[in-house]
């Protein structure tokens, strides 16, 4: 897909990915950047669009997919942190709210504007995950590496079944980024605008899936050394 003069929204645009997409959208040269968020209010990126969604209301998706009939490319980027032990009592209503956020979102984003999509010449899906899809960092992230490893099997299912109306699907694997989510965990983190940036030039490209630096593909290399890195990140 091209980004010269495509329509594209963005979820959880207002900070972090969500706001570098928007910014290198618009560098790139799309036509039009919804920039979505809880509050729209928080949305300051100037050129953009801002509306209002909150990924866990269907009622909102729908009523957004009435609105914005000429979207041609959907980022789902909207997404929670949270970490903890997962044999935790506090886990489970940690697991419901990610995989409500993290994993349902997207699902129900790209099911309401999947029919749009298909109405455009040029279409396409990105769904940002996480290299933590593939291993988790035992005590910390077990519920969070859950919900984004399910939306990794989201994704390439939609990707099989998207590709008979022509809609092209991204999945965005990248471990820290410098925004407020991985503030406090220690060591190198990704710019978020080098990683829009690179999304974009995968998604121009035709790639299906993109392993945006270094700790992701050595987490994803991982996953068949022996023994499997995801059998014990810490040894």
């Amino acid at each position: 897909m091209k980004i010269k003069d495509a329509v594209a929204l963005v979820t959880g645009a207002n900070r972090g990915l969500g706001a570098a997409f928007a910014r290198a959208l618009l560098a790139a040269g799309a036509a039009k950047v919804y920039a979505a968020a809880r509050d729209p209010s928080t949305i300051t990126e100037a050129g953009v669009i801002p509306v209002q969604l909150d990924v866990t209301q269907p009622h909102q998706i729908a009523a957004l997919a009435r609105d914005l009939g000429d979207v041609s490319l959907l980022i789902n980027n909207a997404g929670i942190g949270g970490s903890g032990p997962v044999l935790s009592p506090e886990s489970i209503d940690m697991l419901y709210q990610q995989f409500e956020i993290n994993t349902v979102g997207p699902l129900r984003m790209t099911q309401a504007f999947a029919p749009i999509l298909a109405a455009r010449n040029d279409s396409a899906v990105i769904n940002v995950i996480s290299a933590l899809s593939w291993a988790t960092l035992p005590g910390v992230t077990g519920t969070y590496s859950a919900s984004k490893a399910a939306v990794w099997a989201l994704s390439n299912a939609m990707r099989q079944e998207l590709k008979t109306q022509g809609t092209e699907v991204l999945s965005l694997h990248v471990a820290f980024m410098d925004t407020d989510m991985a503030r406090g965990v220690p060591g190198a983190k990704a710019s978020p605008d080098e990683i829009a940036r690179l999304a974009i030039a995968a998604l121009e490209s035709g790639q299906p899936e993109l392993l945006a630096d270094d700790v992701t593909r050595s987490v994803h290399a991982g996953l068949t050394t022996v023994p499997p890195m995801y059998l014990g990140m810490l040894g």
